[in-house]
């Protein structure tokens, strides 16, 4: 073959001056901060009718910081970053800290992102596309279920991913929703609380006992309220309609109410006061959820009212619960003529309020029968007061629910792992079938057709689903995001965010430490395996190939090292700075950007695809980082597989000459830091028609095999007959 450096010369230093400049120009390598002004302005955007702004402070007792934004003395709403609520590291390790602001109703009025520190926006996918994805939230409640790429899903909304980012976006998802929600927990927004909702308590509806009129009363299923003349004078002493003279104490003794009351859902409290005939037919009036009390007064005093007419509402009784007033209008109420419970002592005046399932009200909750008393004050003016029964479900008549958590939102890196299963599946399978290939390698590199056939098989689709589909290129970026993870706050969460990734870290891992770097670099790298199959092709084409020769070459090994290092001490100043450096893979622009890039980069990374037409894979070889990192643990493998023979080297150089990487030494041996377990030298090895010791002992068992069928054969009876004769 020629000799590659002289083919190359000129090209390959054109190569290397366009690569420089092409790659290390400066560029900005880190979004512009965004000012303190123009937070605000963004919170004056999203509240136009605002008239003054509180600045950034601790609210909500010190759980919270955030700005807020008032129309005169009315509150309009928040605005607040997300880093300041909840932290959710992406690609980078870091989370990407957005400005939120959100009305008292929920609504998210308006987004902007306030710093990222993703390397694929840095250098790679315009920012633009980040902060439009961010704007996309405005108008959204944070009650919404809202998902990244979920067309397809008509129970929640969706938002469009960024291609090339889906991880970054899919953060930056969470990190809006979840802020803007746990925010408007803790301040009771758009009908969220941070305390547990505990469900309304239920009737048991099979639960009836017979009682009297004592029983009930004496056990507290029918309360009472009383009142005499001295309560009320009490109740408007130091006003305008106190009662004035002096009265006996008669007087103050004397009857203004006697009032009794109970709900009538609840079967031994309703069937025993009404009968079963008159308790069948009240709940078939009433609604679901509705619930009916009965209220019987005896006295001087109306709890109705005299100014009671039809379209009104009672105004002397209501309801009280957790600070919520029930009111009764006309069609809430129905007389109440017989009452049948033995013992009943009669009243004067009795009646059955409904209380519609609108104000959610509660058996399981006390509550309080309000009584409304009213003086005249002059001609036009009164003055009231109110007075409260107390009621307490008796327990023997409920059942209550266990409280409602709001369950944890899932981990992200557990959505994103379902939201990816097909692509999990496949990829574990495949995995799975390159173990095997590997495992039983001795069996499968006795059949050449068979054995090149898988291997080409497995490229394409490393290529094309691994690279392409899946996006599940590693990259040395991955290695010292990793380093830099152990000596902080290391968090499994963030390397689960990209489960293609994960796992082929792990498996690269595990057959790293058994059979060294070659299963990654020979079978699972796109790019490795992209310059492969072009290679295949033009040697299939008869393309002239072009090699060093091997002293260069063995010197150029050492290249991809330098590289490695110059990356990693650049990392432990900033790893965002090694992440630009790392531009020296083409991985970016092949696969993650599909050459959707500047010039520069893309005519780096066709070179390094086309000069493969020439010779075998030139970037694995001297200037991948990745491979370097991998095979300096690599060192520590378990096994070593690749069988050779005592004339490998000398005087046989055949597999040498024939490996396409040259990982063989002249000598025979080989390098396991450099090989990418093709397993070419492997069907070489026990190829008989090829091998030339095999050959050799091939060619020695046939010229016996010749010589014994030429020596004649001779039958042995008539030897014996001859002798005898």
């Amino acid at each position: 073959m020629k000799s590659f450096y002289s083919f190359f010369r000129k090209p390959f230093l054109i190569l290397l001056w366009l690569m420089v400049v092409g790659l290390f120009s400066p560029v900005s390598m880190a979004m512009v901060p965004v000012t303190d002004a123009q937070k605000l302005e963004t919170i004056a955007r999203a509240f136009p009718e605002m008239t003054s702004i509180e600045e950034k402070q601790q609210i909500a007792d010190g759980k919270l910081l955030a700005w807020s934004a008032y129309k005169g003395e009315e509150i309009l709403g928040y605005g607040f970053e997300t880093d300041d609520v909840t932290k959710i590291p992406a690609y980078s390790g870091k989370p990407v800290n957005t400005l939120v602001a959100m009305d008292i109703d929920g609504k998210i009025r308006a987004t902007r992102v306030l710093e990222h520190h993703e390397p694929i926006l840095l250098v790679g996918i315009p920012e633009q596309k980040l902060f439009d994805f961010v704007a996309a939230y405005e108008g959204l409640s944070v009650t919404d279920k809202v998902r990244v790429g979920a067309g397809n899903n008509k129970d929640v909304l969706n938002v469009d991913v960024v291609a090339g980012a889906t991880v970054t976006v899919m953060v930056v998802n969470e990190g809006i929703m979840r802020s803007a929600r746990k925010f408007a927990q803790i301040m009771g927004i758009a009908g969220l609380s941070e305390v547990a909702k505990i469900p309304k308590a239920l009737i048991k509806p099979d639960t009836f006992a017979k009682a009297d009129w004592e029983t009930l009363t004496g056990d507290g299923s029918v309360r009472r309220l009383m009142l005499v003349e001295g309560d009320i004078d009490k109740a408007f002493e130091g006003t305008a309609a106190a009662t004035k003279g002096h009265h006996g104490e008669g007087r103050k003794q004397r009857m203004f109410i006697d009032m009794y009351y109970a709900p009538l859902n609840i079967p031994s409290i309703g069937r025993n006061l009404l009968g079963d005939d008159q308790y069948k037919w009240l709940m078939g009036e009433l609604g679901e959820g509705d619930q009916a009390l009965a209220v019987m007064g005896e006295g001087q005093y109306s709890f109705k009212g005299n100014g009671y007419v039809r379209g009104g509402i009672f105004d002397r009784t209501q309801l009280q619960q957790a600070g919520k007033a029930i009111s009764f209008h006309d069609t809430d109420y129905y007389r109440l003529d017989d009452v049948y419970i033995e013992g009943f002592p009669g009243f004067r005046e009795m009646a059955i309020f409904i209380v519609r399932n609108q104000y959610d009200f509660d058996l399981g909750t006390p509550w309080q029968l309000e009584l409304l008393v009213r003086r005249q004050v002059g001609a036009l003016d009164s003055i009231f007061t109110s007075f409260n029964g107390d009621y307490l479900t008796p327990e023997k008549y409920l059942d209550r629910p266990e409280p409602v958590v709001e369950p944890e939102p899932e981990p992200l890196w557990v959505s994103i792992w379902k939201e990816r299963a097909f692509q999990i599946i496949v990829l574990t399978v495949a995995l799975a079938i390159l173990f095997v290939v590997i495992f039983i390698q001795d069996v499968l590199v006795r059949y050449p057709r068979l054995m090149h056939g898988i291997r080409r098989a497995y490229l394409v689709f490393t290529v094309f689903f691994i690279g392409w589909y899946t996006l599940g290129q590693l990259s040395v970026v991955n290695v010292f995001t990793f380093m830099h993870a152990l000596q902080g706050d290391f968090q499994w969460s963030l390397f689960l965010l990209d489960p293609m990734l994960f796992i082929l870290w792990g498996f690269t891992a595990m057959t790293m430490l058994l059979w060294g770097r070659g299963i990654f670099c020979g079978w699972l790298c796109p790019f490795g395996a992209a310059q492969e199959l072009i290679n295949e092709l033009a040697r299939k084409l008869k393309i002239k190939q072009y090699d060093l020769p091997f002293a260069v070459h063995e010197r150029l090994w050492a290249l991809k090292y330098v590289i490695l290092l110059g990356l990693f001490a650049i990392s432990l100043e900033s790893l965002s700075q090694a992440e630009r450096f790392a531009e020296i893979e083409p991985f970016k622009t092949t696969f993650l950007l599909k050459f959707q890039r500047d010039w520069g980069y893309v005519f780096y990374a066709v070179f390094l695809l086309v000069i493969n037409i020439f010779t075998r894979k030139v970037y694995c070889r001297y200037i991948c980082p990745l491979g370097a990192a991998l095979a300096i643990p690599a060192r520590l493998r378990l096994f070593d597989w690749l069988k050779r023979r005592k004339e490998c080297g000398q005087p046989c150089k055949v597999c040498a000459n024939e490996c396409e990487i040259q990982a063989i030494h002249p000598d025979g041996s080989i390098n396991a830091n450099e090989c990418h377990q093709c397993l070419d030298c492997q069907v070489t090895y026990y190829r008989d028609d090829k091998c030339p010791p095999l050959v050799q002992k091939k060619r020695k068992r046939t010229k016996q095999e010749a010589a014994l069928s030429k020596i004649p054969a001779v039958q042995i009876d008539d030897l014996t007959v001859k002798s005898g004769a």
